[in-house]
C-alpha cells in the first residue's frame, strides 16, 4: 500500500516495508550477520592500515612514496582510457603534490575504520568512510577486493540502525539521538 503524507516541505511517499527488508535492516536478531560481516571488514581495514602505519614509505621516513607510486600508476592507466579523466586531474594536481598527508590520512583511515567496524562504534559512518576509500581506490583502477568490500560496506552503511548492535553502537547510538529528532 502507498501513502501520501502532507509535510511542511511537501508530500512524503510511505510505502510500507516489505518483511525480509524490516528483519534485516530493523531486526536486532538479524546483528549477527552484520557482526560477522563487521568484523571481516573491520580486519581487513585493521591489517591494511597497520601494514601502512608500519611502512617507512606510507608513515615513515619516506612518507608519500608509496603514495606517489601508486597514483603514478593511475596517471599511466588513465593514458590509456582506464582511468576517468577527472579523476587523473583530481590525482594529479592534488593528491601527489600532497602526498604525505595523503599517505598518513590513508593509512591513519584504514586504521580507523577497521576499529570503528570491529568494535561496532559508529558503525555506520566507519562503512561510509570505508566505502569511500573502496571507490577511490577503484576510481584508480585497482581492483583487488575494492569491489567486495564495497558492497560489504553499502549493506552496513544500509543496516546502520542493527549493524552495530552486538557493539558499541547499542550503548552509543542511543545516547547520541539523530540530529533529526529533538532530545527530551
Amino acid at each position: 500500500m502507498v501513502e501520501l503524507r502532507k509535510s511542511q516541505f511537501g508530500k512524503n511517499v510511505i510505502i510500507e516495508e516489505n518483511p525480509l527488508s524490516k528483519w534485516l535492516f530493523s531486526n536486532t536478531t538479524s546483528a549477527w550477520i552484520w557482526l560477522a560481516l563487521r568484523v571481516y571488514l573491520g580486519y581487513s581495514w585493521l591489517t591494511a592500515g597497520i601494514g601502512k602505519l608500519t611502512s617507512e614509505v606510507w608513515t615513515g621516513a619516506k612518507a608519500g612514496v608509496a603514495l606517489e607510486g601508486f597514483m603514478g600508476g593511475a596517471l599511466a592507466k588513465a593514458e590509456a582510457g582506464e582511468v576517468a579523466g577527472w579523476y587523473a586531474w583530481f590525482l594529479e594536481s592534488v593528491v601527489i603534490p600532497n602526498a604525505v598527508p595523503f599517505s598518513y590520512m590513508v593509512a591513519w583511515g584504514e586504521v580507523l575504520v577497521g576499529i570503528g567496524l570491529i568494535v561496532g562504534l559508529l558503525t555506520g559512518i566507519a562503512a561510509f568512510f570505508g566505502a569511500t576509500m573502496n571507490m577511490s581506490f577503484l576510481l584508480a583502477g585497482t581492483v583487488s577486493t575494492n569491489p567486495v568490500m564495497f558492497m560489504i560496506a553499502v549493506i552496513l552503511i544500509l543496516a546502520w540502525k542493527v549493524a552495530g548492535w552486538h557493539g558499541l553502537d547499542r550503548w552509543v547510538l542511543p545516547r547520541l539521538g539523530t540530529p533529526w529528532s529533538t532530545r527530551k
